[in-house]
């Protein structure tokens, strides 16, 4: 079986290398766009204790042992969040972050075993404070690297632009002609027969053993993201409740979260969220999520006690992580991430 080039082989290093250049270019600026808004650039530990608590995110694990030979089982985290959220319950106002994340079952065009997250939190900060970082990053990005479009398999975004903002809701009314929050409770609870019924009507597949989540994911994925970002980026805001178990709910309407996604060129960039500070809440969320990742995979991680002990003292906050190697991707014109990683991760041999 034939297979490409290394990436190191001085032919396909001097086709990457103008994408290289420019990641490093736009990294440079968005440091520069940080540093003159007062953040303050921290640096996270990629070993925890848990990894996260999505149900349908897949953490590589290891483990530490000690000088008695004792063991302490260990995630690369899939984002260094827990961590920045304990630095602004100890007094940070305004931070940002670089981190090298790890997700495992993740390759592709758009995905990588290890890739760049940017992170960043204001502390007593709306989540709308965000929607306007998110307009400017883009903007900063295309014109670091001289660029008038995001690009990606030949569709365009004007970085330009100010973005469209759309909420979840009126996404799957425009796109799939569903009514959302006819299928959600008061309190946040689902009704999954409901939005079934809904798909069916529309024309999309359901599986008997499907969840209420799963048939959400799959209007989200086959319907509403293939046109998000075009012409201008889109702003998707107002996920569920049940879809959002880092974010708070939002004031005017309890069935749905401060929680926002911002695309381009059908690609989703960033994720964001007014955050949640109560532990109690947040600790019954996490062993929901880590019950349903149970249920699909079989497996669970645990829950992080001292990021709980944090969260009841964090102020309120809004938070944002962002895809960086994407970013660089739509701003130069890279096809693929693995042509913006200096270094990407080998690939076994089939």
């Amino acid at each position: 079986m034939q297979h490409a080039s290394p990436w190191w082989t001085r032919d396909v290093h001097a086709d990457r290398r103008p994408f290289l250049i420019g990641r490093n270019r736009i990294q440079s600026a968005l440091r520069r766009f940080f540093d003159e808004r007062d953040f303050i650039e921290v640096d996270t530990a990629t070993l925890q204790i848990s990894p996260g608590n999505e149900a349908h995110l897949h953490a590589f694990e290891t483990q530490a042992l000690g000088l008695d030979g004792t063991v302490q089982p260990l995630y690369l985290h899939t984002s260094p969040e827990f961590a920045c959220k304990k630095l602004i319950a100890a007094g940070e106002r305004r931070i940002a972050c670089f981190a090298h994340v790890y997700r495992n079952r993740e390759r592709g065009p758009l995905h990588h075993p290890e890739f760049t997250m940017l992170e960043w939190y204001r502390a007593e900060e709306s989540y709308g404070t965000l929607m306007r970082d998110c307009a400017e990053i883009l903007a900063v990005a295309a014109e670091t690297v001289a660029s008038r479009s995001l690009v990606y398999r030949g569709r365009e975004c004007n970085p330009f632009a100010e973005p469209e903002r759309l909420s979840v809701a009126e996404a799957f009314a425009r796109f799939a002609g569903i009514e959302l929050l006819a299928s959600i409770q008061e309190d946040g609870s689902t009704d999954r027969e409901g939005l079934a019924a809904d798909m069916r009507r529309v024309g999309l597949r359901v599986a008997g053993d499907d969840s209420w989540a799963d048939l959400f994911s799959r209007v989200l994925v086959e319907k509403i993201e293939p046109n998000l970002g075009f012409g201008r980026a889109t702003i998707l805001d107002e996920y569920p409740v049940a879809e959002a178990a880092l974010a708070r709910p939002a004031a005017g309407d309890p069935r749905v979260a401060e929680r926002f996604e911002l695309y381009a060129c059908g690609v989703e960039l960033a994720n964001a969220f007014g955050e949640l500070t109560d532990a109690a809440e947040q600790r019954r969320r996490f062993e929901l999520e880590m019950a349903e990742k149970a249920r699909i995979y079989g497996e669970a991680y645990p829950i992080d006690e001292d990021f709980l002990a944090a969260l009841a003292g964090m102020p309120e906050a809004s938070g944002i992580a962002l895809g960086f190697d994407r970013l660089v991707m739509l701003a130069t014109g890279a096809s693929r991430i693995d042509q913006v990683l200096w270094a990407p991760v080998a690939e076994a041999m089939r």
